[in-house]
């Protein structure tokens, strides 16, 4: 059970930085209206709020957590940006996300 939530409080947050990152992105780089930045920045501090929730240092949190993302940003590749995951990406997913397990549920010392 401990896994699940860890790894949904993960999904969570790392979907709140993608959103606050790709919003932003799409002002710059694809010419959207300026307001997109206000949900951007909302986005970023749930982002951060997120991140204190997490009974961990900061350092082992922000290591735990950089496997969810790098799964979410590959979901968020194929579902919003349309662009089908090879089997590279599939791959590097679960190696990152092995290791967030491996680092978010080591036992208490």
């Amino acid at each position: 059970m401990e896994l699940a939530r860890l790894s949904l409080l993960f999904a969570v947050t790392a979907l709140a930085e993608i959103v606050g990152c790709y919003l932003p992105w799409l002002v710059l780089k694809q010419a959207h209206s300026a307001w997109l930045l206000l949900p951007a920045a909302l986005s970023l501090a749930a982002f951060a709020w997120l991140l204190t929730l997490h009974p961990s240092a900061a350092g082992r949190t922000y290591a735990a957590y950089g496997g969810m993302y790098i799964a979410v940003a590959l979901l968020w590749l194929r579902l919003v940006e349309g662009i089908a995951l090879t089997r590279w990406d599939w791959t590097g997913a679960v190696l990152a996300l092995a290791g967030m397990a491996v680092i978010g549920l080591q036992p208490a010392s």
